[in-house]
């Protein structure tokens, strides 16, 4: 029987490791994932760093997906000079909803006039998607969409970052409760105590950084919070789905909010008023390397793309 490996080293190795990524931040030869949003940036380490997991959860039709999908979209473009790939589980939709996404982001049409038969498409339309997907495909993304279980994920990404040479790559899951149950896992908390502990020695082993979504829990939906004014208005840890299970391994929880789908008109004690649909509140309930706050953004959810926009006004008492 052989000998275990001596595991400890002493702490000057964690003073020296730090020292030298402080050093290589302020030169710019180590940097975050920058975003598309600034407040988004500004609430982070300058964006998204590697080696972190960041959780985004939020009700059906909150704008999680198009968060996850813009960042994917614009994250080469904005970060030209890093040499990363990109990784996507997506176990809800078909790559080929993602990729009308993509179009009508670009052409400002919507799904349905994309994809509707009454739709007549112009040359103009499917010209520009065209040259825009020549365009993307240049980026290195590739996609599972086969739903999986935590040990087949595992497998997956130990063989794409031995068959990329262990290149940076941003990987995304699309969303934890799609994920398959293994048959010794007894429930979904199971599996989600079993992916949280996966994704943090993922991002030890490699050089990654998660973006994963996820549902928030029923409570939300609790009458007694869509009351205008009141504190229960907002995102809390305990919203998000599992949290016992993420919360614990997350770098950055996100909460996303959209009250008006609740019909609420001041949103929060300090009573910020909700002019219409397409306003989404960000809680960035937990930032590890970052700040807490609460953000505000625009959904402009028929060309899917996601927007800053201003604080809104409180409500004069």
């Amino acid at each position: 029987m052989s000998k275990p490996e001596k595991a400890w080293n002493g702490q000057y190795a964690s003073f020296n490791e730090a020292l030298k990524y402080m050093q290589k931040r302020s030169a710019g030869l180590e940097k975050s994932i920058y975003t598309p949003w600034p407040k988004f940036n500004d609430a982070t380490t300058d964006g998204l760093e590697w080696n972190t997991l960041t959780v985004i959860g939020g009700r059906p039709g909150s704008g999680k997906t198009l968060i996850k999908d813009q960042i994917i979209r614009e994250s080469f473009s904005l970060n030209p000079n890093d040499d990363f790939r990109a990784l996507e589980f997506q176990f809800e939709m078909v790559g080929r909803t993602s990729a009308l996404r993509e179009f009508s982001s670009i052409t400002g049409k919507t799904y349905k006039e994309l994809c509707s038969a009454g739709s007549k498409l112009t040359n103009d339309v499917l010209n520009k998607c065209h040259e825009y997907a020549k365009g993307r495909v240049k980026y290195p993304v590739d996609i599972i969409s086969t739903p999986m279980t935590v040990n087949q994920m595992r497998e997956q990404i130990d063989m794409y970052m031995d068959a990329h040479k262990g290149q940076k790559t941003i990987i995304t899951l699309d969303h934890t409760m799609l994920v398959k149950r293994a048959p010794y896992q007894n429930n979904s908390l199971d599996m989600l105590f079993e992916l949280g502990e996966f994704f943090t020695q993922t991002k030890r082993d490699y050089p990654v950084l998660f973006i994963v979504l996820s549902q928030l829990n029923r409570n939300i939906d609790n009458p007694d919070r869509a009351v205008d004014g009141k504190y229960g208005n907002y995102i809390l840890e305990s919203d998000i789905f599992g949290s016992d299970a993420m919360l614990q391994h997350a770098d950055t929880l996100i909460g996303i909010n959209r009250p008006a789908k609740q019909k609420i008109r001041y949103y929060g004690p300090d009573r910020y008023i909700i002019e219409d649909d397409a306003t989404l509140v960000l809680h960035f309930l937990k930032a590890r390397n970052g700040d807490t706050r609460m953000s505000f953004f625009k959904g402009l959810f028929a060309q899917m793309e996601i927007m800053e926009m201003p604080t809104p006004p409180t409500q004069t008492r």
